[in-house]
């Protein structure tokens, strides 16, 4: 077995970020002004608030640029004459966050009034380094930080792209794989089963002309040769409608829905919770669960109505199909092809699928599926 891994919260890693920063700005302006004095009071706790701040860098990287701003023109006017490194880090995340120009535009701002702010409330010179100096050593640092963030910010949005095409990739392979197994399925086994249907046909048409008993075995033939010939049909259609169509997802379930109430069967939609950013595969096998629960009930359970209820979690997307049929929990119907699929659709995602009889009548099918590490 491995050493188990331990990740860090994002939370926590910001936070520590944010007490260095401020454990640093309170070093460097030490000894500053006198601590007992109201600008050197004041002047600390800009120093603890502008590194401080940098706990939301992550989340809000343009109020943090603008708090750290203000606080480096604060501490500067109470006499603590020190490089701002949470605005650089502000500015570095700003511009990660893809807010270019409005760092640029804030850092020309910071630099003219920090300039400023040594003129006016300097006594004599600015300190042991000239300001003209120290301006072109903010300069220098402003354009180091703009710079890693705009080189963090391409490297992610190359990944990104990276990302997107492979599974672009994935998706047309696994589309051109639906056709080939859909031409297979239809050259091979469509010929055979509609002979063996029309065999079985000409069979029971030829005995009941000539007045004979049909043999049970060849009624049970016939039969199966029907479904059988209905089920391929449909899983060519659904293999086809995979490799040729956009992956359908919980945005058309209203559209499903409807389709069905158009067949006769009175199907309601019920949505619970604030829909979250699901991902694609939780979608897409979302709406392959509604879609063959629906179709099931329209052919096999002799139901007049269906419920579909979905309800977003935080971290679970339940999905449920009930209907008014045939079943009883004496009568369970035997699990075919389409339950079979659903299982290991959701099992797949680290899911659990329910499908049994209700105690009132019809039959329940619902699906948990998890939404957390799924891509």
């Amino acid at each position: 077995m491995g050493t188990p891994r331990f990740a860090v919260p994002a939370a926590v890693g910001d936070w520590a970020i944010a007490v260095g920063a401020a454990a640093l700005m309170l070093g460097t302006g030490w000894p500053g002004e006198q601590p007992g004095t109201e600008s050197g009071l004041l002047g600390y706790a800009l120093l603890a608030a502008g590194g401080l701040a940098l706990a939301a860098h992550r989340r809000a990287p343009v109020a943090v640029l603008a708090v750290t701003g203000l606080c480096a023109v604060g501490y500067q006017a109470a006499g603590f004459d020190v490089l701002s490194v949470p605005y650089l880090v502000a500015v570095y995340s700003t511009v990660r966050a893809g807010h270019r120009a409005l760092a640029a535009t804030a850092s020309v701002t910071l630099l003219v009034a920090l300039q400023l702010t040594a003129l006016a409330l300097r006594d004599g010179p600015a300190g042991e380094v000239p300001v003209q100096a120290r301006g072109t050593l903010q300069i220098a640092w402003l354009i180091a930080a703009f710079a890693a963030g705009e080189a963090v910010r391409q490297a992610e949005r190359r990944a990104d792209e990276a990302e997107r095409t492979r599974e672009e990739a994935v998706r047309r392979r696994a589309g051109e794989e639906r056709l080939h197994i859909a031409r297979e399925l239809h050259d091979s086994l469509t010929h055979q089963i509609s002979v063996i249907k029309v065999q079985s046909e000409v069979a029971v048409h030829v005995a009941r002309r000539r007045g004979e008993r049909v043999p049970e075995p060849l009624l049970a033939i016939q039969q199966a040769g029907r479904e059988a010939s209905r089920e391929l049909r449909a899983t060519l259609d659904v293999l086809r409608d995979d490799a040729t169509t956009p992956p359908h997802g919980l945005d058309q379930l209203s559209n499903l829905v409807e389709g069905f109430q158009a067949a006769a069967l009175h199907t309601t939609l019920t949505i619970e919770g604030d829909p979250p950013d699901v991902p694609d595969a939780v979608g897409r096998t979302a709406y392959r669960i509604v879609q063959e629960s629906l179709t099931n009930i329209a052919r096999h359970a002799a139901a007049t109505t269906a419920s579909v209820r979905v309800d977003y979690q935080p971290d679970t997307l339940t999905i449920r199909v009930d209907d008014n049929g045939k079943a009883t929990p004496r009568t369970a119907p035997v699990p075919g092809v389409g339950l079979l699929g659903m299982r290991e659709r959701v099992t797949a995602l680290g899911g659990r699928l329910r499908t049994e009889p209700r105690a009132e009548g019809g039959f329940t099918v619902q699906a948990e599926l998890p939404m957390n590490g799924v891509s």
